[in-house]
């Protein structure tokens, strides 16, 4: 059985159809137009969309679209009116399974649904250790409300579906391997492996061998042959964590794998043919390895296809809140504590800057949870005393006009000295002051430049 949305302005033709799928054992779900539709698509996951093309403001197209951004592993069957197969050949374009031409006979709309919806059980149901990935590695997981997740959130709704290649870049502990993860969490290979690899982690001698696999005799300690990890994650998702370590050398091995789909194991003179989807995650900037010849370009523009950018967490503070409130019920229910913050805590979480990224805000909230005292987690459990003033928050928000006048007049006149290299009479000269009133102005704002 399976759950079937109709979607027809017309009420008799809506009735007779969901009478006719009841009838052949689905769970049948009725919209009067395309609105009500775009809603329940939302609201509940269907394996079939049955749509019309022609209907009001909110057309079967229109349906189509939605259903695809939304519920990407839903199929939909378009119905079309006599002389609209243009419209029919450009839904299937967008995204749809088929078309049917009205009027029709009832097997013939069975014939296409059941063949809609074998496409949708080898593309989309999943066994129960895959729910159990998707569970662990859902979109919740990516917390945070600020315009730059959500962008991230819509790619991977976009993106995870298709075969496409995937490069994610970011600072280091921005979360790329969850992203990742939730991309193969959501694709049609979210039933086969998911295999990471930190390259930073193997030394060169070795990683050609744990990828590629070796049989006997290949190099000194080879006593067995041994399948390598593009092997094991044939079918699913191959993982390549700070893709920018590896070296030239096995750059291009792993580009002729990747165009090829074949594998040679060291000492063999067999290939394996592979299907694994790629994605590579760096906090390096490629280009700049590239032009320092420590990364192939042609491999770059190979991983390239699909990009993710993932901000780092001192240019989203407004997602710390919901970023903390996880990962003190994350360690809380670890520990089997109940905490909660103390005063001034969130404050000072809400201004810090960062260096650590993410990583960092679920360290020092895990520390904090550790050492809580009668369940309060109070600002020196996270940071100790000594450092607050060290670590005190980088973009903590001027609290007068006087304050924006004084740091801007502070960045101008160390911007200028550096300049000049230090010389205050060219420095002075340049901002259109006197040396004395330079002068008196470094002593206020507390500017100190060698002589």
């Amino acid at each position: 059985m399976a759950k079937i949305l109709v979607v027809d302005d017309q009420r008799n033709m809506r009735t007779t159809l969901a009478l006719m799928l009841r009838g052949a054992g689905h769970d049948v779900d009725e919209a009067e137009d395309g609105d009500v539709a775009c809603e329940k698509v939302v609201e509940d996951s269907y394996d079939l969309v049955l749509t019309d093309l022609k209907m009001g403001a909110t057309d079967g197209m229109a349906v189509l679209r939605h259903a695809r951004e939304k519920s990407p592993l839903t199929e939909v069957i378009v119905m079309t009116a006599y002389g609209t197969i243009e419209s029919a050949v450009e839904a299937m374009r967008v995204g749809a399974h088929d078309y049917i031409q009205k009027p029709f006979a009832e097997e013939a709309l069975l014939v296409k649904v059941e063949k809609a919806l074998e496409k949708r059980q080898l593309a989309g149901e999943v066994s129960v250790m895959a729910a159990e990935f998707r569970d662990r590695y859902k979109f919740e997981n990516i917390i945070g409300r600020s315009q730059a997740i959500r962008d991230v959130l819509g790619r991977i709704v976009r993106i995870a579906p298709t075969p496409a290649t995937v490069l994610i870049t970011g600072e280091s502990g921005t979360g790329k391997e969850l992203v990742a993860k939730a991309i193969h969490a959501n694709s049609l290979r979210s039933e086969r492996p998911f295999v990471s690899v930190n390259c930073a982690a193997i030394s060169e001698t070795l990683l050609e061998s744990e990828l590629f696999g070796h049989v006997r005799g290949a190099f000194t300690g080879a006593v067995s042959s041994r399948k390598g990890l593009f092997e094991e994650a044939n079918g699913g998702t191959f993982f390549f964590d700070e893709i920018a370590e590896t070296p030239p050398s096995f750059q291009a091995k792993l580009l002729r794998a990747i165009q090829e789909g074949e594998v040679r194991r060291l000492g063999d003179n067999k290939t394996f043919h592979v299907d694994v989807r790629i994605i590579a995650a760096t906090n390096k900037d490629l280009k700049a390895s590239i032009e320092a010849k420590e990364f192939r370009e042609d491999l770059y523009y190979r991983l390239n296809v699909a990009r993710f950018v993932l901000p780092p967490l001192r240019e989203r503070l407004e997602d710390v809140p919901l970023l903390v409130e996880h990962f003190v019920q994350k360690a809380a229910t670890k520990m089997r504590r109940h905490v909660q913050l103390g005063e001034g805590v969130l404050d000072y979480l809400c201004r810090y800057h960062y260096p650590g990224n993410i990583r960092e805000l679920e360290n020092l909230i895990e520390q904090g949870v550790a050492l809580a005292i009668e369940g309060v987690i109070r600002l020196d459990d996270i940071i100790p005393p000594e450092l607050q003033s060290s670590m005190r928050p980088k973009h903590e928000p001027p609290r007068s006009l006087q304050e924006v006048v004084d740091r801007a007049e502070r960045e101008a006149i160390t911007a200028v000295l550096e300049e000049v290299e230090g010389n205050k009479e060219r420095a002075a000269e340049m901002l259109g002051l006197s040396s004395t009133t330079l002068w008196r102005k470094m002593k206020r704002l507390d500017v100190v430049y060698p002589s």
